[in-house]
């Protein structure tokens, strides 16, 4: 078969197209591979050929406000074994599980198996026990970096720091709230290995370095703190209570100073074996439950009635020790009356009639602007998971016995920070404010990452606000002026609340009693507040149980400060409490009143069974006592 030169060339023409249509699709396919799906295979390619160990990045560390650490990181170990790798299971297995308190069978099943590359072993070994498993240098047993948390004061603000897992994730409190913001980037370890995953010898190592989470600072001082836990903790211990709690707020700012509640924990070894005391000693109790508030919500009916005008301080009332309103007998918490008095000596004596008549007054339409504009029954904003409302009535279903009721403090509910913050609106010139925990976050390479925003809205006259603040330094100051710590011009109200069951009927002999504290009375800087959940020690008004520790946390906060005196004048003679059991009311009241002193009757009358405190304790002056008839 014989070829033309024309029929040659068409062969070779052929070919070359061949060849150049293989190239173009080698060419094409090295394009996908090479450019477009090179980053994806180069992963998977690093996966089969090198194994990783996270780096955890540590935590953001919080603040107080004077930047004292509250909460740090620091470095643990996790250990790790490559099965494959071990020489000696058995030796293995016994060396872990002595020092690291491991099950030894389940230890040994790990560092035998060889059908995955790797296994944990433990997480969170402290440096000193990763230094001895590092020195014994056994084959297949790797160690890595982890983070542990650590809580510089322990029990400290441990309801509102909250804690984090074993594997670094917050499960409570801010520790969880603010999670996302503490939390940093997690780095990796590398190291190149075979086919069966055994780590290949003098090969390199990379590291790819984390980035650590964003400080937190917060607006509590660890000093006012330290004060406030040991007033709660007293008051807990003392008067045998279900539990306590407390804040301590500036009253210009709305900024949360301290904040506890009692019973809690070191947050350093959480009860984690009891999860439902755990989250019962884990919750924000001031944030999170309603209460009805009693007499301290007085605050707001007297700070209303005078805004609206329906009353000053020339104003009179008379107390029978009832009112009978719509047909119901509502009792004054002292059944013989108050008799005739004026508006300041009414606030002083906690009159519920008068309260009542205030809110008659308002009317449930007033009544309710005012509620409304405090911001009752409304969240207050602040960062701290789980907040409450408070519980209102719905106006068209406010009877008049109702609105009576709620003159004084009944038949509402609030929450304690959400109380506490309309009082520093109050008394600070008649300005709410959102209250707040946090100053700010900040990453860790030095920006502001966040910064609380407030709400500020004026709630009275700056007029109001000046009578408030008069009323509340006489309510407390009853021997006289600068009298309920010697010196010191502080204001205050006592709340007794009733509690209810389940079933919503008033739980017999429980009760919360708050005292609510100012300073300096006539132009406040702090807020102070206690309440203390059923007292089973004998007593359970607020003068009683919860003032005292009031006076308690501003003398320890005057003595750590080194405040000066506001009147070094005054002097608080000290007095011997008599013994009057036995005696008659009437004969028990002129022997108290003759020393100064002041008293609660727990009863209708009659012979005096039981007092407190007993006889020869030292008072002064001015010091409130409890008579059971």
């Amino acid at each position: 078969m014989t070829y033309t030169l024309h029929s040659l060339q068409k062969r070779i023409r052929a070919v070359f197209l061949v060849f150049i249509i293989l190239a173009c699709a080698l060419g094409i396919r090295l394009f996908i591979v090479q450019i477009i799906n090179g980053k994806s295979l180069q992963i998977k390619a690093t996966e089969q050929w090198t194994r990783d160990l996270k780096l955890t990045a540590p935590r953001g560390t919080i603040f107080d406000a004077t930047g004292d650490s509250l909460a740090v990181s620091y470095t643990t170990y996790d250990v790790y074994v490559r099965g494959r790798e071990v020489e000696n299971a058995q030796e293995v297995a016994e060396f872990l599980c002595g020092l690291l308190d491991l099950d030894y069978n389940k230890t040994l099943a790990k560092v035998s198996r060889k059908d995955i590359s790797e296994s944990l072993l433990k997480m969170q070994v402290e440096a000193d026990l990763a230094e001895q498993i590092y020195d014994k240098n056994f084959k297949g047993i790797y160690l890595t970096e982890n983070v542990g948390r650590y809580y510089v004061y322990g029990n400290l603000l441990t309801q509102l720091l909250g804690f984090t897992s074993v594997d670094n994730v917050g499960q409570a409190g801010l520790e969880a709230y603010l999670d996302n913001f503490l939390k940093g980037d997690d780095g990796y370890s590398y190291v190149q290995s075979d086919l069966q995953g055994k780590e290949i010898g003098g090969t390199l190592r990379y590291y790819v370095s984390g980035t650590a989470g964003d400080d937190v600072t917060l607006t509590a001082n660890s000093k006012i703190q330290l004060i406030l836990e040991r007033i709660l903790q007293q008051a807990y211990e003392e008067q045998k209570a279900k539990s306590v709690s407390g804040m301590v707020m500036n009253a210009k700012t709305s900024e949360v100073l301290a904040i506890s509640s009692k019973p809690s924990f070191d947050l350093n070894s959480p009860p984690r074996e009891d999860l439902k005391d755990l989250f019962e000693q884990s919750k924000m109790k001031v944030v999170t439950d309603t209460y009805e508030p009693g007499s301290t919500f007085k605050i707001l009916t007297i700070a209303a009635a005078l805004e609206a005008g329906v009353t000053n301080l020339n104003d009179r009332f008379y107390c029978p020790g009832f009112r009978i309103v719509d047909g119901q007998r509502i009792k004054c918490w002292r059944s013989i009356g108050h008799g005739s008095q004026t508006l300041a000596e009414a606030f002083a004596n906690s009159c519920n009639c008068c309260f009542m008549d205030l809110a008659l007054r308002l009317g449930v339409d007033r009544f309710y602007e005012y509620m409304q504009k405090f911001g009752i029954g409304q969240k207050t904003g602040i960062t701290i998971k789980g907040e409450s409302g408070g519980i209102v009535m719905p106006k068209q279903n406010v009877k008049t016995v109702d609105l009576a009721r709620m003159g004084f403090g009944h038949a509402i509910a609030v929450t304690p920070i959400q109380l506490l913050s309309i009082v520093a609106g109050i008394v600070s010139g008649g300005v709410w404010k959102t209250p707040t925990v946090i100053q700010n976050i900040v990453s860790a390479d030095g920006m502001v990452v966040y910064s609380p925003q407030k709400t500020t809205k004026r709630i009275l006259s700056e007029k109001t606000c000046q009578t408030v603040n008069m009323l509340l330094q006489k309510a407390e100051n009853k021997q006289k002026d600068f009298s309920f710590v010697e010196g010191y011009n502080i204001g205050g109200k006592t709340g007794t609340a009733q509690k209810y069951d389940e079933t919503g009927h008033i739980a017999s002999g429980k009760y919360i009693s708050s005292f609510i504290g100012t300073y300096p009375a006539n132009n406040p800087d702090y807020l102070f507040m206690i309440m203390v959940d059923e007292p089973s020690a004998g007593a359970y008004y607020g003068s009683l149980v919860a003032a005292p520790y009031g006076k308690e946390f501003f003398s320890q906060l005057f003595e750590f400060y080194d405040m000066p005196k506001d009147d070094e004048s005054v002097v608080v003679e000290e007095v011997i409490m008599p013994q009057v059991e036995g005696l008659s009311l009437a004969e028990a009241a002129a022997e108290i009143k003759a020393l100064g002193l002041f008293y609660e009757a727990d009863g209708e009358g009659g012979f005096i069974t039981q007092q407190l405190p007993p006889a020869g304790a030292k008072l002064h002056k001015g010091d409130t006592i409890l008579l059971v008839c």
